[in-house]
């Protein structure tokens, strides 16, 4: 089945633009960049998956999908990609949970790859597809401990943690590690592990629970030094806040509010004081 989130797709109107703001957000160049399928491509290759900046191009099977999507919710987040290790055996299974695939893509970015979309009606609103991969890639970890050298979590907002609950727990079989209501917070929140990655599930408690779709709200990056991340996109011009102590037990972090294109953005640290 599914072994870890392969990658985040970013639907962008300037290309360009993106890839140099996540240059400075990630403190890194991109890896791979193409231009095929009606499609423009910028991909940010991290430690335990990666970041697509796409663009329409021109005519084409992916460059339509973007375009589709920018005409109806414009710049964002956009959709996941799970890996697989053995991807016809996965595609078989969701089939019989009620989520079949697309006709597998061949690509091509870091290495040669297939990719096949789930149905759109049981994903409730977010594209997800399988990926596989041709070959282990080589995933270099960065020495600057302020510089992002891996995903903490994607948040899913929902009006509808049950089904949330279904698909990502029952139906993709991702580890279900947490279901907390905090009304202080005024949210009910869903855990779900995938790899080294966390798909955070988000629902509003002051929110009449509904089957609107679900939608991808932000991102959380790790880094090393929450401090010297923080400093270093201050200084290239991020709106950063102050650093804080996280939710999450030994962490702290910093919201970047603005100059990250489509993606609210938080920046997660360990706390060396911490125990």
């Amino acid at each position: 089945m599914i072994d870890a989130l392969d990658h985040i797709a970013i639907a962008v109107a300037d290309l360009d633009v993106a890839a140099t703001a996540y240059e400075a957000l990630l403190g890194r160049a991109p890896d791979w960049r193409e231009e095929a399928a009606g499609a423009r491509h910028a991909w940010f290759q991290l430690t335990n998956m990666a970041l697509d900046l796409v663009q329409p191009d021109g005519p084409g099977e992916s460059g339509e999908r973007v375009r589709a999507r920018l005409a109806s919710g414009g710049e964002g987040l956009w959709g996941l990609a799970f890996a697989t290790s053995d991807f016809e055996e996965t595609r078989r299974t969701l089939e019989r949970r009620g989520a079949p695939s697309s006709e597998p893509l061949n690509l091509l970015s870091t290495d040669s790859w297939r990719l096949s979309f789930l149905d759109p009606g049981s994903t409730h609103g977010i594209p997800i597809a399988l990926a596989e991969r041709g070959a282990e890639l080589t995933r270099v970890a960065v020495a600057d401990k302020g510089v992002v050298h891996a995903l903490d979590h994607a948040v899913v907002a929902t009006a509808n943690a049950d089904r949330a609950a279904a698909l990502y727990g029952a139906r993709l079989g991702l580890d279900f590690r947490l279901d907390r209501t905090n009304p202080q917070w005024n949210s009910r929140l869903l855990f779900f592990r995938c790899g080294d990655a966390v798909i955070e599930v988000t629902a509003d408690l002051t929110t009449p629970l509904s089957e609107a779709p679900d939608r991808l709200s932000g991102l959380a990056w790790r880094v090393a030094d929450a401090d010297a991340a923080q400093a270093r996109l201050a200084a290239a011009g991020f709106d950063v806040s102050p650093v804080r102590v996280g939710r999450k037990p030994g962490t702290r972090v910093c919201t970047v509010r603005s100059g990250a294109p489509g993606a609210p953005t938080l920046i997660v640290g360990s706390d060396s004081s911490a125990s």
